[in-house]
């Protein structure tokens, strides 16, 4: 299984970006997926995830009603729309598949494994 993320970049504070992540490998549409980020210096943490259905999504509360998670299990793609992003925003965000197929609540890195290489994202203030 491969995860190739993409879509970061530099924005300022207010503005909008949109990730994705492209899967191959494996049936894409049999597990969850997940974007976590990484701020310098911090452990990796739990940003969103969505079922394999795309029915049940689930969001960290910092980003709660700004991040939409959505996934096109057609083109094996996830995506994270972000909108009104903030300087605590930055970070490299990753892309992950859930471990088990299993419907779960999947919030921790251990929950996961597979990874994409990140995409990073800065936003200035």
């Amino acid at each position: 299984v491969q995860l190739q993320a993409s879509g970061g970049g530099l924005v300022q504070a207010g503005g909008s970006l949109r990730l994705s992540c492209a899967a191959s490998g494996g049936p894409f549409g049999a597990y969850g997926m997940g974007w976590f980020r990484q701020a310098p210096g911090k452990d990796r943490e739990f940003v969103a995830r969505i079922s394999r259905s795309g029915g049940t999504t689930d969001y960290a509360d910092s980003v709660k009603g700004r991040f939409t998670i959505s996934r096109d299990n057609a083109k094996n793609t996830v995506y994270l729309q972000m909108n009104s992003l903030k300087p605590e925003d930055t970070a490299i965000y990753y892309c992950a598949r859930s471990r088990s197929a299993v419907f779960g609540t999947y919030r921790s890195v251990n929950d996961y494994n597979y990874w994409g290489q990140g995409t990073l994202v800065t936003v200035s203030s």
